[in-house]
């Protein structure tokens, strides 16, 4: 470390993007701050991906009891004040446990909303801290629709905290969140009606699998309205109405405001810098900088095309240590990253879509699951997916449908990322009987 700075390395924010790579970092030597205003650890571990998997234990177990009906004997029921505390135990300690993670490595963490004063140096509380390197990993924030009463909706953050479950929810949005959660609610007993912006639900994934789960879905009980563009949320007595479309009403007891998330990168001292930004996040260049040198951003407030999801973060902020602590000096270079929708049946994909291969010269080869006998120990009655070759006969695409789905991308990753061919793949052997053998065995 200069004298000229207190830091090498000064982070802004304490999420993925930040602590997987800043302890091995500290680690190494450099000297590394970090800066976060609220929960150590960020929206994953605190109220993101480790809380909704919590909650979602449940539902899988009564979907695999259902599937199993008459060989399991009596109906399980969800009780969502139980289920509510049981995530509460899983997640309660994973701040102290990373924030212990970080001092024990060396690193600094200093409490407060950091703002940008220069290029080098960070306001905390009205204690200037300076550093070489600073690296933005502030993550994403819920949006918040512009409309009359948005005050009187809830974000995910607050769905996961409730302690106890409305009986009529209304969620606006049809991503991933409104998905996952209307999976959730639905199941736990909850009325769920999910208003859409449009046609479709999660377009980033296969349209075919998608509606195989909306009408599961409705099924269920969950009512969809396509082309709802909400224009006012107002209350009336203990009764929350959403005014959407052509001034048609909805009449529930909560509202949950699933219309996306944005950069947070708000009131941080941005333009003070003209350090550039967008409404999909921070540009980078191939080394993470930002258009200022000794400015870097890492995980989801990054404007990138890969998916932003916490493997991504996790990945970026290791390829930051090694850019840092002088590992490297080549630019980053994404591998395939897989994305999933935990709805149940989960869907779940890897490398190249199946509207892109078709516009091309490879393979696509669509397989009905249910009729494979592994897939018939669990009785699943909705399972397929679509494997994606080139004319080599390399896999370079997946997508699921299925209760097991993010097991088979992440089984068949290596073979997307490697290139396998049928020489490397002949060269494994599985253990059996598994989901692993089982998907191998479609190469």
């Amino acid at each position: 470390m200069t004298n000229q700075y207190d830091y090498d390395v000064l982070y802004l924010g304490s999420g993925h993007g930040t602590f997987d790579g800043a302890i091995p970092l500290a680690q190494s030597g450099v000297k590394v701050g970090v800066i976060e205003a609220d929960m150590i650890g960020g929206t994953c571990p605190n109220y993101g991906c480790n809380a909704k998997i919590t909650l979602d234990a449940p539902v899988v177990l009564t979907r695999a009891a259902e599937r199993l009906s008459g060989i399991v004997q009596g109906n399980l029921n969800i009780d969502w004040a139980q289920n509510e505390a049981h995530k509460e135990t899983v997640i309660n300690g994973l701040p102290d446990m990373i924030g212990g993670l970080l001092t024990d490595s060396g690193i600094d963490v200093i409490h407060g909303r950091g703002v940008f004063e220069d290029n080098h140096t960070i306001v905390v509380a009205g204690k200037s801290v300076t550093a070489d390197k600073i690296v933005i990993s502030t993550g994403l924030r819920p949006h918040r629709l512009d409309i009359s009463g948005s005050e009187l909706a809830h974000d995910s953050r607050e769905f996961m905290s409730l302690k106890t479950l409305p009986q009529k929810i209304a969620i606006i949005g049809s991503g991933y969140i409104s998905m996952e959660f209307a999976t959730i609610a639905n199941a736990a007993g909850a009325d769920i009606t999910v208003l859409m912006h449009g046609e479709h639900a999660l377009r980033q994934f296969h349209a075919p699998y998608v509606d195989k789960v909306v009408t599961d879905l409705k099924q269920r009980g969950v009512t969809f309205i396509s082309n709802a563009a909400v224009t006012a949320f107002e209350q009336n007595g203990d009764q929350m109405q959403v005014i959407y479309g052509d001034n048609k009403s909805l009449s529930v007891d909560w509202v949950l405001d699933a219309s996306g998330r944005v950069p947070n990168v708000d009131n941080i001292g941005l333009e003070t810098l003209g350090l550039t930004h967008t409404k999909s996040g921070i540009p980078v260049n191939d080394y993470l900088q930002t258009n200022i040198d000794n400015i870097y951003a890492s995980g989801d407030v990054i404007d990138k095309t890969q998916p932003k999801l916490t493997p991504t973060a996790i990945f970026e902020s290791t390829y930051l240590f090694k850019q840092f602590s002088g590992q490297t000096k080549a630019p980053i270079h994404y591998p395939v990253v897989p994305s999933v929708v935990f709805t149940s049946p989960r869907i779940a994909q890897a490398g190249m879509l199946v509207q892109d291969a078709e516009k091309g010269d490879y393979v696509v080869q669509q397989t009905d699951l249910t009729t494979d006998w592994y897939r018939q120990v669990d009785n699943e009655t909705l399972a397929d997916n679509t494997l994606i070759f080139d004319q080599q006969h390399n896999l370079v695409g997946v997508t699921e449908v299925s209760e097991q789905a993010e097991n088979v991308i992440n089984t068949l990753l290596p073979a997307i990322e490697f290139k396998f061919g049928p020489d490397e793949i002949g060269r494994l052997i599985h253990l059996f009987p598994s989901i692993g053998m089982a998907t191998w065995g479609q190469l």
